[in-house]
């Protein structure tokens, strides 16, 4: 069932017979109407002459040359003839037209004796006494009526509200300015079947009578089977509307996001438009052209009602359709706003209170002196007015520009500031004393601090003053037992353990001193200008032995020149030795270290990298805290503090230290801004 509420082909076959099925159905209606007229069989071309559409057409075509009369006299549509009996006949150069039917008619204006005609002959009188002797004919003389077509007789015509509005109002005839009814003529007319046999829209309406009432149960089969199938499409596509396939929830397309109102409102506008389109075009006969522009405009009103009804299901759907309105988000805004300023009003403090009936009040009382505005007394009270709550407003922004001006000192780290709490007024005094309070609190904050870093490194520095002196025996007597012959070999084992142990908390507690000392800036730099390649190179010598012990192989790349740098070449070295240390260290054997010096207008830019023989499972940040190693190197020799200090003596020189990990690849980058030397 999922696939088939989700199939694409399927839907596409649903939209092209839905078109197809409603141009059926509204096919059969029309056949079906047509056949409620035509109730009878037998004679067809009787049928069709006998049925009221053919009567009305020719009712309304003889009104039509009624009206016409006067008008196309005056625009010489109708030619004098002589008469032998002296009287003045208009002849219509008439065409074989679909407007007339093909009827013959003879009118006579009882008032001026005038004929109009479209029967050319040369005796009226026997013309007029022949017509009734012709099939399908209809007269009015004197007002009374003479037919043999039963719709339009005397006894049924009444019924007709234009055949009683043209007998009993008169007809404006604008061109000679008067005015006559119908029964101010004498009309004679009659079928001519020969111009029937050359009227195109008389034999293309004979043909289609013909189908109809030859198949008679057509359209109630078409009809029905179009219903129902249209009925099982729509449930089908209201069921699969705005499912996807491995979609779960319905999917809203481009169009389903546009605001329904716009939707709505081009929709209204374009189906009359076309609907326009067909009727303007609509002629006479029924020719290729209207039928094409007809079955164009169709389609499109099709596709542009269906792209309509699947937005609107969809949205439904998906329980977005009033909150796809325009105007649902307009209010919506404009009701959150409400809410939110009103909440503000509610809840704030009470300076935006104050704030809010200030602006308002100041609103009124304009309002007010604007209202009254008809003196100079009331014009000089509105200008002070305004003055006064300028200098009100200023007086309180130089009050604001007071507490921010202080706020960025402190942001700075300026503790040492005060504000003068009574040049303030209202809710901005109290700030001056938070303000002031804050400030105290991070001055008073970075002295114990400060405090507490230097007890930290007296703490340190005399912990390790303690541990070195009888440290310094033990490694004495160490040195001294090495000295002895001593033919136990466990012996010796256990005085090469304690020489390795006591030398490592010697490097320990070295290390712990300097990296307390340079954490906390306590130390004394003699800034001078050093030279990074010779550093480099005189370091990666004093390294060599222990890299060539692990196969390691170093890559230098260096500008070509001299790099220099103004930093202190005893801690410089002791960041480079930490660094090469390191790798001597950790890095994997028999691979490559690469260390790249790059030189740029402002920067100096030193990378030293290497792959770890152990896994880097330790955030870079974590990597650079003391005592921080890789878990399989912690219990290895150093002690953790290698890194740590190494960043802090970069940064002491104002340069900046990071490190990258990048799965087992160990990358360190130093910055220094270049200094230009006079």
């Amino acid at each position: 069932m999922e696939k088939l509420r989700q199939s694409s082909v399927l839907k596409i076959t649903c939209y092209i017979l839905i078109p197809i099925l409603v141009a059926i159905s509204f096919l059969s209606i029309i056949h079906l109407s047509y056949l409620s007229e035509y109730q009878t069989s037998g004679n067809i071309e009787k049928e069709y002459k006998q049925s009221e559409w053919f009567a009305d057409r020719y009712f309304y075509s003889i009104l039509d040359k009624v009206q016409s009369t006067e008008k196309d006299y005056s625009t010489n549509q109708y030619i004098e003839l002589e008469d032998s009996k002296g009287l003045d006949y208009y002849y219509s150069d008439d065409y074989y037209s679909d407007s007339d039917i093909c009827i013959n008619y003879i009118i006579i204006d009882r008032g001026t004796g005038n004929i109009y005609t479209n029967v050319k002959s040369n005796d009226y009188e026997q013309t007029i006494n022949d017509n009734a002797s012709n099939p399908y004919y209809w007269n009015m003389v004197n007002g009374k009526i003479e037919t043999d077509i039963d719709y339009i007789n005397s006894d049924n015509i009444k019924y007709n509200y234009t055949y009683y509005y043209k007998t009993h109002t008169k007809l404006n005839i604008e061109e000679n300015n008067t005015e006559k009814n119908l029964t101010d003529y004498d009309i004679y007319t009659s079928y001519n079947q020969v111009k029937t046999e050359q009227s195109m829209d008389y034999i293309s309406t004979q043909e289609l009578y013909q189908f109809m009432t030859a198949y008679q149960k057509l359209p109630a089969y078409a009809l029905s089977i179009s219903l129902i199938l249209l009925t099982i499409i729509a449930i089908y596509l209201i069921w699969a509307i705005g499912h996807k396939k491995d979609k779960e929830r319905i999917t809203l397309d481009v169009l389903d996001k546009v605001p329904y109102e716009i939707i709505l409102f081009a929709y209204c506008c374009l189906i009359p438009m076309f609907i326009a389109i067909v009727v303007n075009s609509r002629t006479e006969n029924l020719n290729y052209i209207f039928i094409t522009i007809t079955i164009i405009s169709y389609i499109i009103c099709y596709v542009i009602t269906a792209a309509l009804t699947i937005t609107t299901i969809k949205r439904i759907k998906a329980r977005q359709f009033w909150k796809s309105f325009l105007t649902y988000k307009i209010i919506k805004w404009v009701t959150n706003k409400i809410k939110k300023y009103t909440n503000e009003i509610k809840n704030k403090t009470e300076n935006t209170k104050k704030v809010f009936w200030y602006y308002w009040g100041f609103v009124l009382i304009s309002s007010i002196l604007l209202s009254m505005f008809v003196t100079g007394l009331s014009l000089l009270i509105l200008i002070g007015f305004w003055i006064f709550v300028f200098y009100k407003l200023r007086k309180y922004v130089r009050q604001e520009e007071i507490i921010k001006e202080t706020l960025k000192k402190i942001y700075e780290g300026d503790t040492n500031i005060h504000i003068n709490e009574e040049e303030l007024e209202g809710v901005l005094r109290q700030m001056a004393v938070y303000v002031n309070d804050i400030a105290g609190g991070f001055k008073n904050a970075i002295e114990q601090n400060l405090k507490a870093e230097r007890l930290k490194t007296e703490l340190i520095t005399n912990v390790s003053h303690d541990i070195k002196t009888p440290l310094t025996s033990i490694i004495n007597y160490v040195d001294l037992l090495k000295k002895e012959d001593i033919k136990d070999e466990k012996i010796k084992e256990y005085i090469e353990i304690l020489d390795n142990k006591s030398q490592r908390l010697k490097k320990l507690t070295e290390d712990l001193v300097e990296a307390s000392k340079a954490s906390s800036g306590n130390v004394k730099l003699n800034i001078e200008s050093i030279n990074i390649k010779e550093l480099i190179n005189q370091t990666i010598g004093e390294f060599r032995d222990r890299l060539e012990k692990r196969n390691l192989q170093i890559e230098v790349d260096m500008p070509s020149e001299d790099v220099k740098i103004d930093a202190d070449n005893r801690y410089m070295y002791r960041i480079m030795e930490n660094l090469f240390g390191n790798i001597s260290k950790y890095a994997q054997e028999n691979s490559r270290v690469y260390v790249d010096v790059k030189k740029t207008n402002k920067k100096i830019n030193i990378s030293i990298k290497n792959i770890s023989k152990d896994k880097l499972n330790i955030s870079s940040d974590e990597l650079m805290q003391r005592f921080v190693r890789g878990d399989k190197s912690r219990y290895t020799e150093g002690s953790g503090l290698g890194l740590s200090i190494a960043k802090s003596l970069t940064e002491l020189q104002k340069g900046t230290f990071d490190i990258v990990i990048d799965g087992d690849l160990f990358k360190v980058v130093m910055e220094w801004n270049v200094t230009i030397h006079s």
